[in-house]
């Protein structure tokens, strides 16, 4: 925490920004293998005859029957996500993590990746944060 946001908080606010940390470095990750993927490979939506583009206009080249169904992928999976990791609004105060959620683990190993003893688990984790906090930038 080179900035010192976590100074003097409770336990329930520094989980509040661990999760919005991994959750934003996920999708830095996602966003970094997407962008490369997407300009640089033909696809099904630009068509395999296409070559390398230097353009940022993936998001628009779109049609929007493929992006439909991956907005609401989208939101479902965030809908699962409050749904296990945050108290409900009307039972508490707004922007509260559940006590027995641990940020950023809702539950999705299909691989069976996630390590069973708490050292494996903390260097897994800090090497997940290093490699998004890098993608973010």
């Amino acid at each position: 925490d080179p900035l010192g946001f976590g100074k003097n908080t409770s336990l329930s606010a520094a989980k509040r920004l661990r999760e919005a940390e991994v959750m934003h470095c996920r999708v830095g990750m996602m966003a970094f293998v997407g962008y490369l993927v997407g300009e640089s490979t033909p696809t099904i939506t630009y068509g395999t005859d296409i070559g390398h583009t230097i353009g940022n206009n993936q998001l628009a080249e779109v049609s929007p029957s493929v992006l439909l169904p991956l907005f609401l992928a989208i939101n479902f999976s965030e809908a699962i996500r409050a749904s296990r990791g945050w108290v409900e609004p009307g039972s508490g105060s707004l922007f509260t993590i559940r006590e027995t959620y641990y940020p950023g683990d809702i539950g999705f190993d299909p691989f069976g990746l996630k390590p069973t003893n708490a050292k494996d688990f903390a260097e897994m984790q800090e090497g997940e944060l290093n490699n998004g906090r890098l993608a973010m930038l």
